[in-house]
């Protein structure tokens, strides 16, 4: 058994590259060896800022020998009174087999000619020389370049390539226009601290090798190192260091060999906004903060990937670049407190929000009106009402003030401050910062009203305008995160249980954007579509509710149940939520049956879908059998079970009701007292399907059971 080594060795790699490089190679080399049929025991990934590695343990010399069945022609055409014919000696001769070696086989399709072949097995080094330019050269990404005059791409330019079969270098070349790049045995420590090429002995020995010239490739040891310098160094601080997993991903690829380094910043810096002072750390300089339960200390620490016997000189630089940070940050914070928040609002006409949806002031004036729309909705209080109208106005002020505008990462975040410092109410200041949220899948959901219903009003006016202009998402495309602006729609209604009808607001958006754009058409049939695709999507992916069960409150190509969802978030999200309850818990099986036959049934009927009230629709003097009496007092049993459904959203009652109906209807299709629903009466066949029909409707208040699959 044999171990191999690869090893692509570059100019500094981007740090996101090497992480989805890695994730790239775990599938495709996997998969190429399964594809190869060449076993192993382990494979590990490695990746530095200079190198790409994969590790193959225990790999044999050869693949297996194995037989192969080849189907042929059919035997009437392979063999004519007994002697082959020329197809059966063209198939022999193909498959490099003599005529005595093919065999006739019976198959479901009748009687083929088959062979069976033994097949050697190839040399895993012939496989490996093979596959390993396809593994190099397969790799995709952003930021592609070429270098030299050839035309092969790679985010860097490759420098050295290691192909090492336990202690025996597999060639390879990769040619670059006129540039031939062999493999060997060479590769280079880091590029500071031991920038000589050196020589890999084994396979099997990289890792220690490349650890003599300080370089650790494994990045899972590099991320034990980092985290473990970076918190015996804040605690040598008297804090702990606050480890931002992004940064520390990103870390992570920036160095070869790790050395935490402490420095510090002038105390007087602590009095701007702690946001401030960490986005300067985190996303601008990489650093990681010190805190303790008071507060920022006034000291940071650093990734280095240089000489640890200067790190006073490294140190000292960073805590130059920082400082002059922190007094930028401090000279636009204190500017932008001079100035009351609302006299940034006409800057705002200086900032183009899309060419043709005008400036981000004119926006701000959408997310007004829509707001209000929301407002009159949720029937709120004036005093609440004045504190959405506030927060509706000054959300987007804080996008032209000095430090937003230098540091972008902090908008909202300084709208909140500003807000504050120029004298708005506390739920007005949160909600400027509550209404950016949620900004991704996993982000924090707003939590105050002010933020709520301004956010939902901001994120409407986008699709509304951008559908507007027929910029509609296109498979991974969308430039404007519409779907997660409709995600953030759905998800900020349900978190905070506001009752507000979707489809009121879409119209009149939809109404007032063909009124400032006459030349363009309502996005109204293109927005419908599209919201309830997203609930669709989040009830089954976030809520795991079973496909069939979302498409019974959804509908399929449902006007009615479209129409119903969008007027009520909360109620095709509970209905939803309710139906997979009781899946669950098997209350749906003793109902099904019945609904789902009297549903199929009622379609040949001409009863609509909403009629609920059976006396004013039922003839008693058309019944011809008990069981059709029953089934007619039952619907009347069950009729305020499904009113107070409706009223109070208690779902629970119309299944009893159901569940108590189930043996009735069930007589009434089956048994001594069944009757033929068909009848050839036309007034006795429409009464049966009337009673099927309100059966039917009445479980439409939860779903359509139609769509449920047993």
């Amino acid at each position: 058994m044999s171990t191999f080594l690869l090893e692509v060795g570059t100019e500094e790699l981007p740090a996101d590259f090497v992480d989805d490089a890695i994730k790239q190679w775990k599938e495709r080399i996997t998969k190429s060896l399964d594809t190869e049929l060449l076993s192993y025991t382990a494979i590990e990934f490695y990746g530095t800022p200079r190198r790409l590695a994969v590790l193959i343990k225990d790999l044999p010399t050869q693949q297996n020998d194995r037989e192969e069945e080849i189907k042929g022609p059919p035997k009437s055409a392979g063999f004519k009174n007994g002697h082959a014919t020329p197809a059966a000696e063209g198939f022999a001769r193909k498959q490099g087999v003599s005529i005595y070696e093919l065999e006739v086989r019976e198959t479901d399709k009748g009687e083929f000619i088959f062979v069976r072949k033994k097949i050697p097995g190839k040399k895993t080094a012939e496989i490996l020389q093979e596959l390993i330019p396809q593994w190099i050269t397969g790799l995709e990404g952003r930021r592609f370049m070429r270098w030299g005059d050839g035309d092969l791409r790679f985010p860097r330019p490759i420098r050295w390539l290691v192909t090492l079969l336990d202690d025996t270098v597999l060639p390879i070349e990769l040619i670059n226009g006129s540039t031939q790049l062999n493999s060997d045995r060479i590769s280079y420590g880091h590029r500071i601290l031991s920038p000589n090429p050196i020589k890999i002995p084994t396979a099997s020995t990289y890792l220690e090798r490349l650890r003599t010239v300080f370089v650790e490739a494994d990045r899972e040891a590099r991320h034990n190192t980092i985290i473990q310098q970076i918190e015996e160094t804040a605690k040598q601080l008297g804090g702990v260091a606050e480890i931002s997993p992004s940064l520390l991903e990103e870390v992570i690829n920036l160095v070869e060999y790790p050395i935490a380094v402490a420095g510090k910043f002038d105390a007087e810096f602590l009095e701007l906004p702690p946001e401030v002072i960490i986005t300067v750390m985190v996303t601008h300089q990489r650093y990681f903060p010190v805190k303790t339960s008071e507060g920022l200390l006034p000291n940071f620490i650093t990734i280095a990937n240089g000489d640890p016997n200067k790190t006073d000189i490294i140190a000292s630089g960073n805590e130059r670049v920082i400082r002059a940070r922190l007094a930028d940050a401090q000279f636009f914070y204190k500017a932008d407190c001079d100035e009351h928040l609302e006299s940034y609002l006409p800057q705002l006409e200086n900032v183009t929000f899309q060419e043709e949806l005008g400036t981000m002031r004119d926006k701000v004036d959408r997310i007004m009106e829509i707001s209000q729309l929301i407002c009159d909705q949720l029937e709120l209080d004036p005093s609440l009402r004045s504190e959405i109208e506030s927060t509706a106005m000054l959300c987007k002020a804080d996008l032209v003030t000095q430090m937003v505008y230098e540091f972008p990462e902090l908008q909202g975040i300084m709208g909140r401050k500003y807000a504050l410092v120029s004298g708005e109410t506390e739920n007005v200041a949160q909600g400027i910062f509550d209404h950016y949220l949620p900004r991704g899948a996993d982000d924090e959901m707003p939590q105050t009203l002010t933020g709520q219903v301004v956010g939902l009003a901001d994120r409407l006016d986008t699709l509304v305008s951008i559908f507007g202009l027929l910029m509609i998402p296109t498979g991974s495309s969308d430039p404007f995160a519409l779907r997660r602006a409709a995600n953030g729609v759905i998800n900020i209604t349900w978190n905070a249980q506001l009752s507000i009808d979707l489809v009121q607001i879409l119209e009149q958006s939809s109404e007032d954007f063909v009124v400032a754009h006459p030349n363009k058409t309502s996005p109204l049939s293109l927005l419908q579509p599209f919201f309830v695709q997203r609930i669709q999507t989040l009830l089954q992916d976030d809520l795991k509710i079973d496909y069939d069960l979302v498409k019974a409150v959804l509908g399929d190509n449902d006007p009615e149940y479209t129409e119903r969802a969008l007027r009520d978030l909360l109620d095709v999200r509970d209905r939803a939520l309710f139906l997979q309850e009781i899946r669950n818990n098997h209350q749906l099986d003793e109902i099904y049956e019945t609904i789902n036959r009297s549903t199929r049934l009622a379609a040949k009927g001409t009863l609509d879908t909403l009629t609920l009230e059976p006396t004013s629709l039922i003839n008693p003097d058309l019944f011809e059998q008990p069981s059709e009496k029953a089934f007619y007092e039952g619907l009347i049993e069950l009729l305020p079970q499904t009113q107070a459904a409706q009223a109070e959203r208690d779902y629970q009652q119309l299944v009893n009701g159901l569940k108590n109906i189930a043996p009735v209807v069930s007589r009434f299709f089956d048994g001594e007292q069944s009757v033929l629903v068909m009848a050839d009466d036309p007034q006795i066949r429409q009464n049966r399907l009337n009673l099927l029909g309100l059966l039917r409707n009445q479980a439409r208040v939860i779903a359509d059971f139609g769509a449920i699959v047993k």
